[in-house]
């Protein structure tokens, strides 16, 4: 079955390149495809373009088959190009004449456009509540290790003092920005195309405002070409917000994967959470990490695929933009899985105390010689000039005992509670109760 079939045959070459992996991609988007519809009929009623009576049969129908697409049992059958299509032929099959209705006022180019906000919506909100169950891990483990030191780099060379409660502290603040990056991505994504048609609107009278409020959205794409060209748009910026918290995982990930070797020896990852070799018996590698590593890198690419495949499209529907389903559907798995997996691993390693005791790391406590001599009333060029001749001359020392850093975010001053503030600050700023109650709503047959 097709929406658009006239009556006549499409080479099965040409249907078999056109169609690609939409219809297994399709599966993802069928409950969000019965929720516009609701939606969409619930608004005909509302304009006398569906009875009440064609009303109260469509809807006890769409909510058997949304039962059915959440709990896996949904197939687009052989022969049938689309989850529209699927849709449709089940309200065919049951209601006839009704359920042919129900595209009334619809092209498939909006439907697939509020089926991919609705999806995108609904997978944000879950990322939101692993990040969030990451970030409290990491802020956990920094309470844990505030007072455990561990050295500082920069440029790989050895540096100043730090903590381990710095150091998950910081990874902690960056999920904050990511958030904050990934709710602007969510305004893009709250507006609803629904009502756009193919591009040019409908000679229907449609409520747009109707169905923005039951689906709810908290507002529309107005512009009908707009809504079109959004399509593409939305997915990339959604992909953006998801490399930003990629770059923070990999970048934390590469961290372990090298305070987890013996050269460093900051961190130890349970035999549990490594791999080992076929040849050599001692190793036991934190391929997970690696992983993570290589799987954010991945995310991080799909924005520049995205544009590549949009990035010349004139305005109006063209179908290269299929083509951006395949590399944007997985990124959601994908990010959920890492931040999972991230989540046990930071949980389960062990910190290793008195590193700054090595004396390799002596010398990272040289600016605090040269504070303190500054606070006793040396110039600040003249103490450094001394510390540097101690330390050329191999007479430096200092008892790192004596660290006290007091300004906010400082070793001895995390200040996470302002962090969590913020982080509480940022995941209630998203609308999720709004969302919630529509979408019951939408739901019952009232």
């Amino acid at each position: 079955m097709k929406l658009w079939d006239k009556g006549f045959e499409i080479d099965g070459r040409i249907e078999r390149f056109t169609v690609g992996k939409d219809r297994e991609l399709d599966l993802m988007l069928a409950p969000f495809d019965v929720l516009g519809t609701m939606a969409h009929v619930r608004m005909l009623a509302s304009r006398g373009l569906l009875s009440t009576e064609e009303l109260s049969l469509l809807l006890p129908e769409l909510q058997a088959i949304y039962r059915s697409a959440e709990e896996g049992n949904f197939v687009i059958e052989e022969g049938i190009e689309d989850v529209h299509s699927q849709v449709e032929f089940l309200l065919t099959q049951k209601l006839g004449d009704v359920g042919k209705k129900v595209h009334s006022g619809r092209s498939r180019n909006d439907q697939v456009l509020v089926d991919i906000k609705l999806f995108i919506r609904d997978r944000m909100i879950r990322t939101v509540g692993k990040t969030v169950t990451l970030f409290r891990t990491l802020q956990r483990r920094s309470e844990e290790g505030k007072d455990i030191l561990m050295p500082g780099y920069t440029h790989f060379q050895v540096a100043m003092p730090s903590s381990f409660g710095l150091w998950f502290g910081a990874y902690a603040e960056s999920l904050v920005n990511d958030l904050s990056v990934l709710r602007g991505a969510w305004d893009v994504v709250d507006r609803n195309p629904l009502g756009s048609a193919a591009g040019y609107g409908s000679s229907f009278p449609l409520d747009r405002e109707m169905t923005t409020r039951l689906l709810g959205f908290s507002g529309m794409d107005v512009n009908s070409v707009y809504a079109q060209m959004g399509r593409g748009k939305t997915e990339r910026i959604v992909a953006s917000a998801y490399a930003s918290l990629a770059e923070t995982l990999s970048r934390f990930a590469m961290d372990c994967c090298l305070f987890n070797s013996q050269n460093f020896g900051f961190i130890t990852l349970p035999a549990s959470l490594t791999t080992g070799s076929s040849i050599m018996p001692h190793k036991k590698n934190p391929d997970v990490f690696e992983l993570i590593r290589a799987k954010c890198n991945r995310l991080m690419a799909v924005p520049g695929m995205i544009r590549s495949i949009t990035s010349n499209l004139p305005s109006g529907y063209s179908r290269d933009m299929q083509e951006t389903k395949e590399v944007f559907f997985p990124i959601f798995d994908l990010m959920d899985d890492i931040l999972d997996i991230t989540d046990f691993a930071v949980s389960s390693m062990e910190l290793t105390e008195g590193l700054m005791d090595n004396p390799l790391y002596r010398n990272a406590f040289s600016v605090e010689a040269v504070n303190r001599e500054v606070l006793a009333g040396v110039p600040f060029r003249d103490a450094y000039k001394k510390v540097g001749k101690e330390i050329m001359d191999g007479t430096f020392s200092f008892d790192g005992s004596e660290l006290a850093h007091t300004h906010e975010g400082s070793v001895g001053n995390l200040c996470n509670d302002r962090v969590a503030r913020r982080m509480e600050e940022v995941v209630g700023s998203f609308p999720l109760e709004r969302v919630r109650s529509a979408l019951d709503s939408l739901q019952s047959c009232k």
